[in-house]
């Protein structure tokens, strides 16, 4: 099988992975080059603001027509751009958005060997990496994450478990709050739904129906100070596999999108979360909404903090787009899939970009060659 852009090999050392840690350089005016980007990645790093509208979620729930339509315009002019728009009035208590961003210190500041008990395994997607240094070796992100499942399935693991089985029971009010926390970010993610399904001609219900049970991810994301940021990326250039994100991000700032061949910053709001369409919805929309590049942004002088819910689709569910939005003026534009199938496209065959649906569709046509299975969508033994 081809292999596209495919990820590079990762640093196999654990003597040079053990001295790339950030409670060390970020104190060091020289970067280890494995951090360093391009000048072409790096242009442009202070930007000018990006008007992304406002979402009030309490208007729209309210049933009121005129704030219906009102939401379904706004996000559907924004969507089309870029997929970038703000969210308030969401029924998030401010102290637990505050402090889910705050405890991030309480794990991301222990020292490595503790952080390490949760440890991501090459190949898996749920905890903690270091500039994911065991899947790439060059343009690595300056900061360091931690990713576990959320699902409203009983049958997977809840949020509190997983810390607890990981860190300790001295972890499990951490759980606990996580647990809540993403609970509260999966109830705002089926108002979204709703609003999207309205907002591009087809029942409130359509898309939420693909999320039923799904297995989505949270991650928390911590971003050191950087004695030279103007070397570096917080997060490089990329669009979200996942249908959905939800980012509750702290008010240092460094969240950047591009559109129309600039970056633009989104200016953090202290009581809204800031919502961006991924790749997965935009196949479910047939194109007409858009998956957008964007980057984070790291500085010298203090810690930046964000946390991102992914929305996936369930394993399930075939994502393909409702009949009301193909016609000959709008063909069909990407082959039908399922999450788990794409997901692993993205992580061994791709390193995600604007053009990740395209590759990816060209891959299952690939595919389809090689094995005479058209469908792909049941096909994930192929990627393995």
């Amino acid at each position: 099988m081809a292999m596209l852009h495919a990820p590079q090999n990762p640093i196999q050392n654990d003597k040079v992975a053990e001295k790339l840690t950030f409670d060390v350089m970020q104190h060091q005016p020289n970067i280890p080059s494995q951090f360093l980007w391009p000048d072409h990645e790096l242009q442009s790093l202070t930007s000018p603001e990006l008007e992304v509208p406002t979402i009030d979620l309490k208007a729209f729930l309210s049933g009121d027509p005129k704030a219906i339509e009102t939401a379904c315009l706004q996000v559907s002019e924004a969507c089309k751009k870029h997929g970038f728009f703000h969210i308030v009035n969401h029924g998030v208590d401010g102290k637990l958005k505050s402090e889910a961003l705050n405890l991030l210190d309480d794990f991301f500041c222990m020292p490595l060997s503790e952080k390490e008990r949760a440890k991501r395994k090459v190949g898996e997607h749920e905890g903690y990496a270091n500039s994911f240094i065991g899947r790439f070796s060059s343009n690595l992100p300056w900061k360091e994450t931690l990713s576990f499942f959320y699902s409203t399935d009983s049958s997977v693991q809840s949020v509190e478990d997983y810390f607890v089985k990981v860190l300790g029971e001295d972890f499990r009010k951490f759980g606990n709050m996580y647990q809540d926390y993403s609970e509260a970010m999966n109830n705002i993610s089926f108002v979204v739904m709703e609003i999207l399904g309205l907002s591009l001609g087809v029942s409130r219900e359509y898309f939420r129906d693909f999320f039923e049970g799904a297995k989505s991810i949270m991650r928390l994301n911590y971003y050191p100070p950087c004695q030279k940021p103007d070397l570096v990326l917080g997060t490089g250039p990329h669009c979200d596999p996942p249908a959905l994100a939800i980012l509750n991000q702290d008010q240092v700032g460094g969240l950047q999108v591009l559109v129309d061949g600039t970056w633009y910053s989104i200016v953090p709001k202290e009581d809204a979360f800031v919502v961006n369409l991924g790749d997965t919805f935009m196949a479910l929309s047939n194109g007409i909404y858009k998956s957008c590049l964007h980057r984070a942004l790291v500085n010298d002088k203090i810690v930046r903090k964000s946390i991102a819910f992914f929305l996936c689709t369930n394993a399930e569910k075939v994502v393909t787009p409702p009949k009301e939005l193909i016609n000959k003026e709008n063909p069909r534009l990407y082959p039908d899939f399922n999450w788990p199938t794409f997901h692993e496209f993205t992580q061994k065959h791709y390193r995600c970009n604007p053009k990740t649906l395209d590759a990816f569709s060209n891959w299952v046509k690939e595919e389809e060659l090689i094995t005479g299975n058209p469908n792909v969508a049941t096909a994930i033994k192929y990627i393995k």
